[in-house]
């Protein structure tokens, strides 16, 4: 036994319970050694391996244990040896090919909303646009109205950063379905984002024979009542809410169109169910967190993704700065000087040991503390999670229409609310915030033609990992790249919240050095699904992953 520790490649495993790395060596060494060289099944296609290159799984398993004495161990270091790359196109391809068969299945179906884009249609939605389309817009939209005219419903996932003009976009498909006769609903994370969704959406439509109504689990049971009632007789249009568009008691008169926004705050479970809302109605789904390539390939590899990728113009890059406890005065002079000049300052305060309690004690204590001491002219506002739902609307109401100068919040204002005047934005203890929250937070201001600024103060004791983020936050303001920088750091599961958002978790794989690999997986996935669809080959693929449980919820939806 003591041949296999020493004068050879040594594999080192983590420690398994009471198993140490020698202990599980030998029990892996043992275990191989009784399994005869042919015994470990060929679970790839004989074709695939030689278009790919890849060695037997069999001797992918025995090499990645016990690698060959010559074997380069800097291929190991780098999960690029040919065991390695076996087994992470293997865990790739499986994944790849569930998501084809979901998506080959969804574009079977036939959907009960049968639009048309006509010339009146387009009229419609020219006469409420209050300005002129980017070109990635107007890209972004003929894909959409190319799904809503066809047979199968549509499945779209539409990225787009901050600012970028997704809403408008959103709101020329709903109107669409309405001039079709359907009615159309937009689902939104927190009330906060709803009522303004509303609010503005109203206004847009004021001039058409539109109904539209806003949905929240805070309104009133009468209110509820007239409104579920008014949803079901078809008399409201277009329906903007909360997860209240998703209780028993909403029933629809004919759903065409759901739009979802801020996509992975919602569960699986939960954009399922708002699907059974309508007769197959199209999907649109909306994120302002980018999503990196690789995972928008496995946790969205059955959608067709859409990426507004240009802001509109007139927009003035967003500076940022990382400064220091002892740079405090002067960040307090910089907000003084914007107030005075007319524009509005947000100051928002991190979840402290996810303590729901301190967060909103530290967050009011400094409430105080402006308010009182450092800004006593000034008009301060608090805004926090706790506070009643027409408590944190009227707090809201009162900064938009510039009553409040000063908002001291917490992450509450990270999703969409837009005020044009605000200019700074001050992130206190930034260094506890992850990069993609960091970036949806700075883009709460420099919505309007003024110079904007995004001050992250930061402790002087902030981890490498924390210094690394902040500097990427002073480097870039491309949403992309930040959000390729966070799956680095911090991994698919954290980024997406793993539990509730169908990312796949990969043993071997990894979606930030593997991406290549991914996309050769998925080109191999579609290939036996299209070109060799009628096979036998094929149909013993399909059958192995329907088997598999593990593909269950391998998807959005």
């Amino acid at each position: 036994l003591a041949a296999i520790h020493v004068g050879r490649r040594v594999p080192v495993y983590r420690k398994l319970g009471e198993f140490r790395s020698k202990r599980l060596r030998e029990i892996m060494h043992a275990a191989l050694a009784r399994i005869e060289a042919d015994a470990i099944r060929e679970t790839l296609p004989d074709d695939l391996r030689a278009r790919q290159h890849l060695i037997g799984h069999g001797e992918a398993i025995r090499r990645i244990h016990f690698p060959a004495d010559d074997a380069p161990l800097a291929e190991y270091e780098r999960g690029r040896s040919p065991a390695h790359l076996r087994l992470i196109f293997e865990e790739f391809f499986w994944v790849a090919l569930a998501l084809s068969i979901r998506r080959g299945e969804r574009i079977k179906e036939r959907k009960g909303a049968c639009i048309e884009i006509t010339a009146r249609v387009r009229e419609r939605i020219a006469s409420i646009l209050p300005f002129s389309l980017t070109s990635a817009q107007e890209r972004v939209i003929a894909r959409i109205f190319d799904d809503m005219t066809s047979d199968a419903p549509m499945n779209r996932l539409l990225q787009g950063d901050v600012g970028s003009g997704k809403t408008i976009v959103a709101l020329q498909a709903m109107l669409a379905a309405m001039e079709n006769g359907y009615q159309a609903a937009l689902m939104v994370p927190t009330e906060i984002l709803a009522e303004q969704h509303a609010r503005n959406i109203k206004r847009m439509l004021a001039k058409t024979p539109y109904r539209v109504e806003l949905l929240t689990g805070s309104l009133r049971a009468t209110e509820k009542r007239r409104l579920h009632k008014d949803v079901a007789t078809g008399e409201i249009h277009a329906c903007i809410g909360t997860h209240a568009l998703i209780q028993k008691a909403v029933s629809f008169n004919k759903l065409g169109l759901v739009v979802i926004d801020e996509q992975h705050r919602f569960g699986v479970l939960q954009r399922a169910e708002i699907r059974t809302r309508g007769f197959n109605p199209d999907v649109l789904v909306m994120t302002a967190t980018p999503i990196p390539r690789s995972l928008a390939m496995t946790a969205y590899g059955d959608l067709d993704v859409s990426v507004i990728d240009e802001l509109p113009p007139g927009r003035t890059p967003i500076r940022t700065v990382v400064v220091g406890e002892d740079q405090r005065r002067g960040v307090y002079k910089g907000v003084e000087r914007e107030v005075r000049g007319g524009r509005q300052v947000y100051v928002v305060y991190p979840l402290i040991e996810e303590s729901e309690k301190m967060d909103l004690k530290d967050a009011t204590r400094m409430y105080e503390q402006l308010r009182d001491r450092v800004f006593p002219t000034f008009a301060v506002g608090l805004l926090h999670g706790r506070m009643k739902s027409s408590e944190k609307e009227e707090v809201m109401r009162r900064f938009v229409a510039g009553e409040i100068n000063i908002l001291v919040a917490t992450t509450v204002i990270e999703v969409g609310v837009d005020v044009p005047n605000a200019s700074v934005m001050v992130i206190e203890h930034a260094e506890r915030f992850g990069l993609s929250q960091l970036h949806q937070l700075r883009g709460r201001v420099g919505r309007g033609a003024e110079q904007s600024f995004c001050v992250l103060l930061a402790s002087e004791k902030r981890t490498v990992v924390a210094r690394e983020r902040l500097g990427i936050m002073e480097e870039t303001s491309d949403g992309f790249r930040i959000a390729e920088k966070d799956l680095e750091l911090r991994g698919p599961g954290e980024v997406m919240g793993t539990r509730q958002s169908g990312v796949p978790t990969f043993r071997v794989g990894n979606l930030v050095r593997d991406v290549e690999i991914l996309e050769e997986a998925r080109r191999e996935a579609d290939y036996y699904l299209t070109a060799r669809r009628m096979t036998r080959e094929t149909s013993r693929l399909v059958e192995r992953v329907r088997a598999d449980a593990r593909f269950g919820l391998a998807s959005v939806g």
